[in-house]
């Protein structure tokens, strides 16, 4: 499993997905960028979501709240006092470790018999210290008490301070909702597994507000409805996805029920998107802190309330990393290497390949490529031979390959090659954009 992860990392460097950030000066620990086919492919996965999110539903509306917010924000929620992880430090070799890594009940240990797994060296481990993953800085010219602030650990605190000047802007009923795309930040001890855990990401989340009692009914339409998304418009595997229901150990202070999806990495089963009912502990912490009145009257039944919260968070990273590490293929019947991207979310959906670099057959491939940028991302390509160039695009995940040949001059058609079957047929080009349409 190790060495599939390894693989994946090289075809994400070698094409061009995933790098690692200021590498030429040696790499920056847990920060990645994202090369051409990366952004597109992310991209592609956040326009999914956000369409799936509000575009189809006529109670949900979007908001991009600021990456700084007021610090009492960050005190309400609960994120200044509580927002640790346990951290030792090997006292030899200088290594951190996370304590929860070592047993869940790292608190009852006795740290003197535990061994480090670095050097080795039993008894070397330090006692387990909070430690805080908020990012602080400084607002204005002056590094002094009082201008302290910080990168937002997490977007949902931006929807919940704004939740009803969006309401009253746009004139919401409850239930609505509220979703967000934005980046977050964490001081992560252990960064690990690739763009699974890193110190900069983004967050996927909707916030739906709704009237305490319906707030259960609510958590199962919502646990159904991101399950679909994850196999409908990412074509994930279903063998791959389950549910996690959270137990009262794991259950946060603010939630009342909670579920993971989870997807079986090579690493092993993890939580790529949470639904959770985080009742109205948000409202009502930001109503305590700020003084204001945060609740919301119901006109029809002469009543008010603090709404309860049912919310989806997605990281866009990890949800890349899944459609990437299930796309993953290694088809050694052919000797190949294929990203098996669903064709919505492939980076690149069509490569046009002249078979010749002369007698016509460039001009010919120029116009099929004018004909179909405008609708999708399409890439020309004319280097090397036809097959290596099939097989570079394989590692891309570009579903369609168009080649033309002398024949194409002749009677206006063309060859399609599809990626993961690798049937070839021939195509007139005036049915070529529909064709390619119906089959995205």
């Amino acid at each position: 499993m190790e060495k599939i992860i390894e693989k994946i990392v090289s075809l994400c460097k070698r094409r061009g997905f995933i790098f690692q950030s200021s590498e030429i000066y040696g790499g920056f620990s847990a920060v990645y960028d994202y090369g051409p086919l990366g952004i597109e492919l992310k991209n592609n996965i956040s326009q999914l979501w956000w369409k799936e999110m509000t575009q189809v539903h006529e109670n949900i509306v979007g908001i991009d709240s600021g990456i700084l917010m007021h610090p009492k924000i960050w005190e309400a929620s609960g994120h200044v006092g509580a927002f640790n992880d346990p951290l030792v430090d090997c006292k030899k070799c200088k290594s951190r470790y996370r304590a929860d890594e070592f047993s869940e009940e790292y608190s009852s240990l006795n740290w003197e018999e535990v061994q480090c797994p670095k050097c080795g060296t039993t008894g070397s481990l330090t006692s387990p210290r909070q430690f805080n993953l908020m990012f602080k800085t400084h607002v204005g010219p002056l590094q002094e008490s009082g201008t302290e602030a910080f990168l937002r650990p997490e977007t949902a605190q931006g929807i919940y301070v704004n939740y009803q000047l969006v309401q009253g802007s746009m004139r919401m009923k409850v239930p609505f909702g509220i979703a967000q795309i934005g980046k977050a930040f964490r001081n992560e001890i252990i960064a690990r597994n690739f763009i699974f855990r890193t110190r900069e990401f983004e967050q996927m989340e909707m916030q739906y507000f709704v009237k305490p009692g319906a707030d259960d009914e609510s958590l199962d339409f919502w646990k159904e409805r991101r399950l679909k998304f994850y196999l409908d418009q990412l074509g994930i595997s279903h063998k791959k996805l389950r549910f996690h229901q959270h137990n009262e150990n794991e259950l946060a202070h603010y939630a009342k029920e909670a579920w993971d999806i989870e997807y079986d990495f090579p690493f092993g089963w993890s939580e790529i998107e949470g639904i959770h009912n985080r009742t109205d502990y948000d409202l009502s912490q930001h109503q305590e802190f700020s003084g204001k009145n945060l609740s919301y009257f119901d006109q029809k039944n002469n009543d008010r309330f603090l709404p309860y919260i049912i919310e989806t968070s997605a990281g866009l990273n990890r949800m890349l990393l899944t459609t990437i590490a299930d796309a993953y293929w290694e088809d050694e019947k052919n000797n190949r290497t294929v990203m098996k991207f669903h064709p919505k979310i492939a980076p690149i959906k069509a490569v046009v390949c002249p078979l010749l670099k002369k007698d016509g057959l460039p001009e010919k491939a120029r116009q099929i490529v004018n004909l179909l940028k405008p609708h999708f991302k399409v890439t020309y390509d004319q280097q090397g031979s036809i097959g290596k160039r099939y097989y570079r695009q394989d590692e891309a995940g570009t579903p369609f390959c168009i080649t033309i040949d002398h024949k194409s001059l002749k009677d206006n058609t063309i060859t399609l090659r599809y990626r993961d079957t690798m049937k070839q047929e021939r195509i007139s080009i005036d049915q070529l954009l529909q064709h390619i349409k119906e089959n995205i």
